[in-house]
Parts: C-alpha cells; sequence; structure tokens
C-alpha cells in the first residue's frame, strides 16, 4: 500500500543499524518523497541522501521534532521502533497522531510477546512483559477511538502493528477494556 503514495513523507522513530532506513530511502527514492529519521545515538553517518533528515534526539523531544514534521507539511507514515514500553508508545501516537495524514500509517514495532515467552526462541521476560503491555496499550487506545482508526496485527517475528488513521479528530485517551462477568 505504501508504495504508491506519491511524494510520500514518513517519520521513523528509531534507526539503530538502518534497515528500516535503507528502505525507506528507496521508498522517498521512487516516490519523490522526504525521510525524517529520530535517533538518541547519532546516526547521520549512515547515509548521504538529499531525500533524508537525521535528527539526533529523544524521539519525545516535541517540540524539536514537531517543527521538522510541520516544515514539511506532515506525514503519511509513521515508524515507531524506538522505546519499547507502553506508555511510551502511547504518548509517541498521541504526540504525532495530528501530523499524520487522513488515511496514513502508524507501524509500531515489537508488539508479539510470542518469541519472548519461556522456553521459545528468544526468551527473554522484559521483552515479553513490554511488548504484550504494548499490544495491549495499542487495542486500548483502538477500543475508545474505534471511529478514528483500523487496527490490524502481524505476530511475524517480534509483531507489527498497522494503525490506519481514519479521522483528523483528535484521540480520545485509552479507555481499559474490562470483561463481562
Amino acid at each position: 500500500e505504501i508504495d504508491k503514495i506519491k511524494n510520500i513523507k514518513i517519520l521513523e522513530l528509531g534507526v539503530r543499524s538502518g534497515i528500516s532506513t535503507s528502505l525507506f530511502l528507496k521508498l522517498c527514492e521512487d516516490n519523490d518523497g522526504k525521510l525524517l529519521s529520530v535517533d538518541i545515538d547519532d546516526c547521520s553517518h549512515l547515509y548521504k541522501n538529499n531525500r533524508w533528515h537525521f535528527i539526533h534526539s529523544r524521539d519525545d523531544d516535541f517540540e524539536k521534532i514537531n517543527k521538522k514534521i510541520i516544515d514539511i507539511g506532515g506525514v503519511d507514515i509513521i515508524y515507531i521502533d524506538s522505546l519499547h514500553e507502553p506508555n511510551h508508545v502511547k504518548k509517541i501516537i498521541f504526540n504525532y497522531f495530528k501530523f499524520l495524514k487522513k488515511d496514513g500509517f502508524i507501524f509500531v514495532d515489537d508488539i508479539s510477546w510470542l518469541p519472548y515467552a519461556k522456553s521459545s526462541y528468544r526468551e527473554n521476560s522484559w521483552n515479553y512483559e513490554m511488548n504484550i503491555k504494548t499490544f495491549r496499550k495499542i487495542l486500548e487506545i483502538k477500543f475508545n477511538n474505534n471511529d478514528k482508526i483500523e487496527v490490524e496485527f502481524s505476530f511475524e517475528n517480534s509483531g507489527t502493528a498497522k494503525i490506519t488513521k481514519k479521522s483528523n479528530i483528535e484521540l480520545k485517551k485509552p479507555k481499559k477494556i474490562v470483561q463481562i462477568k
């Protein structure tokens, strides 16, 4: 779906080795786009490309990053692969949602706990706990914003959530999902 977006504008939160960055840059070259990448580590040396702007910062330095997003006229894609903690992910979604164009996408990496479960191939209790809590937080956001977003999940590898923006109305706070007894 995203490879057909002309003049695509992408906000990438978390660069590390630059694998996703290279894929996004190829997409920007093919579709006359721009990529803003943010990381607390200085990754500015990874690529020399006039379609790429690297911001050496935390992804929640909203004053700095919001200005750059406004300068490029909003974004079509937000890719969250930074701090994998549910309340941080919520804070990031709620800040950047207003800059996401209608029918744009937010991708949240690492929402599956399955690879980190006991006796699984990547067994790790912290990743297990954070991923399942992030998954639940995204469901809580969806639960109280059913008319504003669509959510899909993939559980391949460490999992991905795809959130599609259906309305320009501001998101309401997440709402706990309570089982009927």
